[in-house]
């Protein structure tokens, strides 16, 4: 552990909720409200991308990413923060979920941090400004760099008229992206991991490919997958979405299973919501691994899932991710972790 995280850990994180009275998602709200006004200060950006940018350029599905370590959706939901993240070393930032609709998610307390297990349980429910919100920001000002949107189905939206919402936000958006995720497998909608079916599944991705294929620059479609699937069911999935012209599979989201916790956080097991960080690791190993196997290495995959070291990173790219994803192990641990991983896969690669 470098000395800047051994900082973070010790004194920065204790701090901050210090001052926060505990709450994981008001330290949330005034660390990105830091970032997104950090945003439009370029004379600050410039040396502190100096220290920590790692050129290590990777093109997969067409699109060319700086490095291969990227922000999961769920940090920057709106957009706000879009030149801080490159700076802090990531190569490449996915924003969402966004809904057709802006919906404030799920009642508070909503966010809780599980120390003693590396862990988060989140139960947003896809707060977010909407479609049009993003879609208009990013018409004044869209910041270089690789950009993923992560689209998801508005709470208000009845499952028989998914595919109407989905592709309203793709339209919006698609033409501001590098790729689209298509977020199927949030436990926190209900109902919305039905959508993961085969016959729904492939009604949404038929459209959405449609209207992607429609458009002077096609962007691509990649599938968020949730982690509690059988081996079965996503088998099943992965053929549909090979069948449907996919471009590649993201693995994993959230699970709803509490194994992996530490004694000191079992009070919190039967919180609703996702569990994410070090519990989830092996589960996301072993669907990157499945997703690989399944389809001969046709799809791409994007590891996400416990990731905090270099060698979690590196046994994501071992059983066939082609780029990661990094969330909690940021949010618990700082920004320190982001550089060292992506310098540790170039370091791999060479």
């Amino acid at each position: 552990m470098s000395l800047l995280d051994r900082s973070y850990d010790h004194l920065l994180r204790p701090t901050l909720y210090a001052l926060s009275g505990g709450d994981a998602e008001t330290v949330h709200h005034r660390t990105l409200g830091a970032l997104a006004r950090l945003d439009r200060r370029p004379g600050l950006l410039s040396p502190l991308a100096a220290r920590t940018r790692t050129d290590d350029p990777v093109t997969v599905a067409g699109v060319r990413f700086p490095n291969r370590v990227g922000l999961a959706a769920g940090m920057d939901k709106d957009g706000r923060a879009l030149s801080v993240w490159p700076a802090l070393g990531f190569g490449f930032v996915e924003v969402g979920t966004v809904t057709r609709h802006p919906q404030p998610g799920n009642d508070r307390p909503r966010l809780f941090t599980l120390a003693a297990s590396d862990a988060v349980i989140n139960r947003m429910g896809f707060n977010n400004d909407g479609a049009d919100a993003l879609a208009d920001r990013l018409d004044r000002r869209r910041p270089a760099g690789t950009l993923g949107i992560s689209i998801g189905k508005s709470k208000v939206t009845p499952l028989p008229d998914a595919v109407a919402d989905y592709r309203y936000s793709f339209g919006r958006l698609a033409g501001h992206a590098d790729y689209v995720a298509l977020n199927v497998s949030s436990p926190n909608t209900p109902g919305l991991r039905a959508l993961q079916d085969e016959g729904a599944l492939r009604e949404i991705l038929s459209a959405l490919v449609a209207d992607s294929a429609a458009m002077t620059r096609q962007v691509p479609i990649w599938v968020k997958v949730a982690p509690d699937l059988t081996d079965h069911a996503l088998a099943q999935l992965l053929a549909v979405c090979l069948e449907e012209g996919v471009a590649g599979i993201i693995a994993t989201n959230t699970t709803v299973g509490r194994s992996g916790l530490a004694q000191a956080d079992l009070g919190r097991a039967s919180e609703a919501g996702g569990l994410s960080g070090a519990p989830l690791r092996r589960r996301a190993l072993e669907v990157v691994a499945l997703v690989h196997r399944e389809t001969g290495g046709a799809l791409p995959v994007m590891g996400v899932g416990g990731i905090r070291t270099p060698d979690d990173a590196r046994a994501m790219l071992a059983a066939g991710a082609s780029l990661v994803q990094v969330y909690s192990a940021f949010a618990l641990h700082g920004p320190g972790v982001v550089p060292a991983i992506a310098r540790s896969l170039r370091t791999a690669q060479g």
